[in-house]
C-alpha cells in the first residue's frame, strides 16, 4: 500500500506529437476517460487543448510553462502542439488508464461495434518503444474526424451511451484495481485519523522513503504523444 504515489495516482511525462492531422493542426488524439481524472502540468514549450464536455460544451484552453489544467471523466480532450509542447501528466485511479480507460473519438458506427474500434485503436506492438508511429498517427486522424462530427451533431450522449457499453466487459476489473488503488489509500488515511484522535500514532514508525531513478520506459506510444511511464506496481 505504501509505495503508491500520493492518494494513488498516476504520472507519466508527455512529448506531444508534432505531426499534422486531417483538420490541419499538429496534436494527439482526441479522446474521454470514463472513470479517471486527468491532470496537465506544462513543463516546456506552447500549445493548447480543445475540450468538449457536458457541462462546458467546446473550450480551448492555452498551455505554456507552468500551467496546471484538469478534467474530470467524460470530457473530451485534444492536445494541439504549437511548438515543442512537453507536460508531466496526473491521473486519478492508477492503474486503470492503462486497463483501457480511455476511448477515442472515432465515428459512432466504430464506437458501437466492439470488432472495428479494436481494429481502429491497435497499435503494432502494442505501441511499445520504438514500434512506427503511422499507425499511431492513422487512429488519430480518424479520431479527429469523430471528434467533429460529434460537435457538429450534438451527439455527446450517444457517445457517452457507446463508450460505455463498449467497456462493460472491463467494469469488474476496474473495480478490483479501484478496490486496491485509490480507495485503499483513502481508507488507510481514515484509518490513521481514527487512531490518531485516540492518540496512537504508531502508523509513523512505518515511515519510508521511495522513489524512481527515471522512467521505466520512454517513448511508448500514446494516445496523444510520446509516453515516458513511471508505473507504481500496486
Amino acid at each position: 500500500m505504501c509505495e503508491l504515489l500520493p492518494g494513488a495516482v498516476g504520472v507519466s511525462s508527455l512529448t506531444v506529437y508534432d505531426t499534422l492531422s486531417g483538420d490541419g493542426h499538429r496534436g494527439g488524439t482526441p479522446h474521454m476517460h470514463l472513470c479517471c481524472t486527468e491532470a496537465y502540468l506544462v513543463a516546456a514549450g506552447a500549445g493548447k487543448v480543445q475540450t468538449l464536455s457536458a457541462q462546458d460544451g467546446y473550450q480551448e484552453h492555452d498551455l505554456r510553462p507552468g500551467v496546471v489544467l484538469w478534467f474530470t471523466p467524460g470530457t473530451i480532450h485534444r492536445l494541439v502542439n504549437h511548438d515543442g509542447l512537453r507536460l508531466n501528466v496526473l491521473m486519478g485511479n492508477t492503474g486503470l488508464p492503462e486497463a483501457g480507460d480511455a476511448i477515442l473519438t472515432f465515428p459512432l458506427e466504430i464506437v458501437t461495434d466492439p470488432r472495428r474500434y479494436a481494429e481502429a485503436v491497435a497499435l503494432p506492438d502494442g505501441g511499445a518503444p520504438g514500434a512506427d508511429a503511422t499507425a499511431a498517427y492513422r487512429r488519430r486522424d480518424l479520431a479527429v474526424q469523430g471528434f467533429h462530427e460529434l460537435m457538429e451533431n450534438e451527439a455527446l450522449e450517444q457517445f457517452y451511451a457507446a463508450a460505455v457499453e463498449l467497456k462493460r466487459p472491463l467494469f469488474d476489473s476496474w473495480r478490483t484495481r479501484w478496490e486496491r488503488g485509490a480507495l485503499a489509500a483513502a481508507e488507510e488515511t481514515g484509518r490513521q485519523l481514527a487512531a490518531m484522535a485516540a492518540s496512537d500514532g504508531s502508523h509513523l514508525r512505518d515511515s519510508r522513503v521511495f522513489g524512481k531513478s527515471g522512467p521505466d520506459e520512454s517513448g511508448r506510444l500514446g494516445m496523444c504523444g510520446f509516453l515516458d511511464t513511471y508505473p507504481v506496481d500496486h
